[in-house]
């Protein structure tokens, strides 16, 4: 008879075979991470999703944060219920066609905390990749909590074939410093760093339009070219990137032609061109 650790290992490697199966049909596998919270990844990443969507890509974002899951919100799906099948759990879908995974479709509501330890939190993130109907997407943007922790790992040692990550750094020398870890602890897995984008890195006054370099500028340009990796842009703090997420349609699909959503796109290219090079 089978002790509990053996049936457990075993349970374990048939979820890394599904994890295998599953995303074996997506082309396209892209983490979003930063080294400290604050620094608008979440916006970002939301953002790149519908980036990649509106260039003709079949689109998915998967939000691993946890505690902080804002991915349906930023997409206007807060709320939509889970419907599951004989294959697996399937994804809310936006009217644009972006397929979306969240812990937040699993609370009772939205001011409902998430009070796991680590092996819950990755627990749920291999059920993520073993479990939700995918099907073959062109893209899927993980977008991980900050830090270095259970999650982010838990992504980087599991998601077979990862095409890499894009980091998020503010101008701040403090959140530089905590970048560095995270681009070393990707190193040290062998896996490639698509590049970094400096978020916040001036604000746009919404009367004068004019731009405050309110924390500084040229951080991420900074460190990118310290630790040899490629550098894939500024976006600068705008008052209509929050209210466009706060009403639940990003930026680059409720502003096409604003500054930001033009500078998104032109990052989205860089991020495209680097994958399709990649062997």
């Amino acid at each position: 008879m089978a002790s509990k650790e053996e049936e457990h290992k075993k349970a374990l490697m048939q979820q890394d075979i599904e994890i295998i199966k599953r995303m074996n049909k997506i082309k396209h596998k892209i983490a979003v991470m930063s080294g400290k919270g604050g620094v608008g990844k979440s916006t970002v990443a939301v953002n790149l999703a519908a980036a990649f969507a509106k260039k003709g890509y079949r689109t998915g974002i998967m939000d691993s944060d946890v505690h902080g899951p804002n991915v349906p919100k930023m997409f206007g799906v807060e709320g939509k219920s889970l419907k599951f099948d004989k294959n697996g759990i399937i994804p809310i879908e936006t009217e644009k066609g972006i397929k979306i995974m969240s812990v937040g479709f699993f609370l009772s509501s939205q001011d409902t905390p998430v009070i796991w330890r680590g092996p819950a939190k990755t627990g749920v993130i291999r059920q993520f990749l073993a479990e939700v109907v995918w099907d073959d997407l062109d893209v899927l943007i993980i977008d991980n909590p900050p830090g270095t922790g259970d999650v982010p790992l838990t992504i980087l040692q599991t998601v077979p074939s990862l095409d890499g990550v894009v980091l998020v750094t503010t101008p701040q020398s403090v959140v530089q410093e905590d970048v560095e870890k995270s681009v070393n602890l990707v190193k040290n897995l062998n896996i490639p760093i698509i590049g970094i984008i400096e978020n916040m890195s001036g604000f746009i006054c919404p009367h004068c339009e004019n731009e405050i370099l309110i924390f500084g500028k040229d951080g991420g340009a900074k460190i990118a070219k310290e630790m040899g990796i490629p550098f894939l842009g500024r976006l600068p703090l705008d008052i209509k990137t929050a209210n466009a997420s706060d009403m639940g349609t990003p930026i680059v699909i409720e502003e096409p032609e604003s500054e930001i959503s033009v500078k998104i796109s032109e990052i989205v290219d860089k991020i495209e061109s680097k994958i399709k090079s990649m062997p």
